[in-house]
């Protein structure tokens, strides 16, 4: 049974994955109570020691999300907006691999709360975009920092100065995304991503989360004291001992996340 949290956030459990629905009509849009939504969702999932990965969709065949709830700016409802970029950090910061599987549109905040995620699968009927400029503003849930890091400056520059979409093959080509699926194949191809993951050292992944996250706004040197931290702190866990024995023993590890 799903659970509906803040009337637009719905969550359904497959096997070792939380599915995260946006469910905001007509357009998905983020508003305050989506934030409040998906970092509850995030949160439940962070909790659940037998969750492993976390798949954010939306709901329908058209949107993913279609950006910012503008009805909610400069209002007193504003206030819930604000949270999406502590949000996207919080996305970036959890020890479980995120999923965007992206079934329509996403623009503006929807995409940029894709670019906050680890992997993005596409609907070949998805399409994306930064269409601030041409609303006289510019993105402000990070899409100027991390479009750049993700594909290049140009082909960032090419989405944030025009304002123009793209569709999902043009997203793959450029590395935006990791797969493009028929519609009706997204969820299937989103479970297969999360059991891959989920299968992973629990421990191992979320340390090398950190370490790309904060590596990345390092220097070379910086970066890999990081890394040289991370790695030595695995070396006293369970699960390293574990599968260092597995990989000796020709067995598959049993990982325990401790």
């Amino acid at each position: 049974m799903a659970q509906v949290l803040h009337d637009v956030i719905r969550v359904e459990r497959d096997g070792s994955t939380a599915v995260v629905t946006i469910d905001h009509p007509p357009a998905n849009a983020v508003s305050g109570a989506v934030v409040a939504g998906l970092r509850e969702a995030l949160s439940q999932a962070e909790a659940d020691t037998g969750c492993r990965a976390l798949v954010i969709t939306g709901a329908g065949p058209k949107f993913f999300s279609a950006g910012a709830d503008i009805t909610e700016f400069g209002g007193d409802r504003s206030e819930g907006l604000g949270g999406a970029i502590g949000l996207t950090l919080e996305f970036e910061r959890s020890r479980l691999p995120i999923i965007a599987a992206i079934n329509g549109i996403a623009f503006g905040g929807g995409c940029e709360l894709s670019l906050a995620c680890d992997l993005r699968i596409a609907a070949r009927t998805a399409r994306f975009g930064q269409p601030e400029i041409k609303l006289g503003i510019i993105p402000g849930w990070g899409g100027t920092q991390r479009l750049p890091r993700l594909i290049g400056r140009a082909r960032a520059s090419e989405l944030l100065l025009t304002g123009d979409p793209i569709d999902a093959e043009r997203a793959l080509q450029i590395g935006l995304v990791t797969e493009v699926v028929e519609p009706d194949a997204l969820h299937d191809a989103a479970q297969r991503w999360a059991e891959l993951l989920a299968s992973r050292a629990p421990l191992a992944l979320a340390a090398t989360k950190r370490a790309m996250s904060e590596g990345l706004h390092l220097s070379v040197a910086d970066g890999l004291a990081v890394e040289q931290r991370e790695f030595a702190a695995l070396f006293s866990t369970e699960d390293a001992a574990e599968g260092i024995g597995a990989f000796l023993q020709k067995r598959q590890p049993e990982w325990k996340g401790r």
